[in-house]
């Protein structure tokens, strides 16, 4: 897997563009910058961004080419952002909690999504959000982009079995139109959650 995403992002061109993905910069223009937790995060234009906003940084992705271009990008872009190389199941920030954890379209297997999704959010600091916008099962019928498998693909009762512990703000399976570098392109169906975790 890492070695079909190092060839992927190989390709000199931004294969999903260097703009923000739109729910995840919709949502931050609604909250205060602090610290931000981006897994999975290809070739950095979200974390490029949330920095430009003034979030602290923290990302991964187990693709050294997908790193490399996220942190030529922000230097382009003259922003600091930390870039780890870890796959999903390696990540321990030592204690640090954070304001936000987006997935943004981290698509994973059955075995371990679950587990991945709980771990994750469980370094949220309290009153910290989760942004996430994935692909669904519908999305097979549509030629912009995402896995081309049902198994890697998700259904809103699976992503409401994986937060029990956050609190729902807003939770909608939709279509939209994605314009995100040539591998996302047109019509797609997608779930799209912002949740918080309870102060308590």
């Amino acid at each position: 897997m890492k070695e079909q995403w190092d060839e992927r992002y190989a390709s000199p061109e931004y294969i999903y563009g260097t703009e923000p993905n739109n729910w995840l910069a919709g949502k931050l223009s609604q909250l205060s910058p602090g610290s931000i937790l981006l897994p999975a995060e290809g070739e950095g234009r979200n974390a490029v961004y949330a920095a430009g906003l003034g979030w602290d940084v923290w990302a991964f992705d187990q693709s050294e080419e997908g790193r490399r271009k996220a942190l030529n990008l922000a230097s382009a872009r003259k922003t600091t952002i930390r870039y780890d190389l870890l796959d999903l199941t390696g990540f321990d920030p030592g204690g640090i909690k954070f304001d936000v954890v987006a997935f943004i379209f981290v698509h994973m297997p059955v075995e371990i999504r679950e587990n991945v999704h709980r771990r994750l959010t469980g370094f949220l600091k309290p009153g910290g959000y989760l942004i996430l916008e994935a692909f669904t099962s519908r999305q097979l019928a549509n030629t912009s982009g995402g896995p081309k498998t049902a198994l890697l693909l998700y259904e809103k009762n699976q992503i409401m079995e994986d937060f029990p512990d956050l609190d729902f703000l807003e939770f909608a399976e939709t279509t939209t139109i994605l314009d995100e570098g040539p591998l996302h392109q047109g019509e797609a169906s997608v779930i799209r959650l912002f949740a918080r975790k309870p102060m308590k």
